[in-house]
């Protein structure tokens, strides 16, 4: 049998996208998080294709747009050697932060914090039980991507501090200016605020 290539090793084809083809890399990598004799083969191949790509771009078989990677090496030519070395990319903790969800998973979290802070606006009297709501909610939906409770607990507490920091800081801003009197935190506003960057760390990290 013989040797699979790097766009069989990615479960992509030949004719797949820039974005198919990271996007298929980013899952094998979730999906074999502490191998790492099976993350470098994925790395390999990733690379594999990348530069299977530029060469081709630099033969003029494809146009792949300059923004795609590593723009400032489209007019050079690739050395030999380093065909089988993996290419410098974003820091592997950024890279393991960073998460990106699909369009239904999107709705779906912005659906529940936006239902959240809805609510929020109609019944403020009981912000605290609803930015508990948002805090589950967050959990819950980290922990569905790594299925570490630890790690979706650390993440969420993160984006709710944030959130009143930013809250707090917003309202000092309009108190300072004038347009809001000092009262009760958080206002039905703040909530939103703090909900917003809850959302933001649920959906887009990991």
């Amino acid at each position: 049998m013989s040797e699979p290539t790097p766009y069989e090793k990615l479960g992509v084809n030949d004719e797949a996208s820039f974005e198919e083809v990271r996007d298929a890399r980013d899952r094998l990598l979730r999906e074999s998080e502490g191998d790492e004799s099976q993350q470098e083969i994925i790395e390999v191949a990733y690379d594999a294709i990348l530069m299977d790509r530029l060469r081709a771009r630099k033969e003029g078989k494809i146009a792949v747009p300059d923004r795609i990677r590593y723009p400032e090496r489209l007019s050079a030519a690739i050395p030999a050697s380093l065909q089988n070395n993996t290419q410098r990319r974003a820091p592997s903790w950024l890279s393991r932060l960073w998460d990106s969800p699909s369009q239904k998973d999107i709705y779906i979290s912005l659906g529940i914090f936006a239902g959240l802070s809805a609510v929020s606006f109609f019944i403020p009297a009981v912000t605290t039980t609803w930015l508990s709501f948002g805090l589950i909610a967050s959990v819950i939906l980290l922990t569905r991507k790594e299925n570490r409770f630890g790690r979706a607990l650390l993440i969420s507490l993160s984006g709710i501090t944030v959130g009143v920091l930013l809250a707090t800081l917003t309202n000092q801003v309009l108190i300072v200016s004038r347009l809001v009197g000092s009262g009760f935190f958080p206002s039905p506003i703040q909530t939103v605020i703090i909900l917003l960057v809850m959302w933001l760390h649920a959906c887009f990290l990991r």
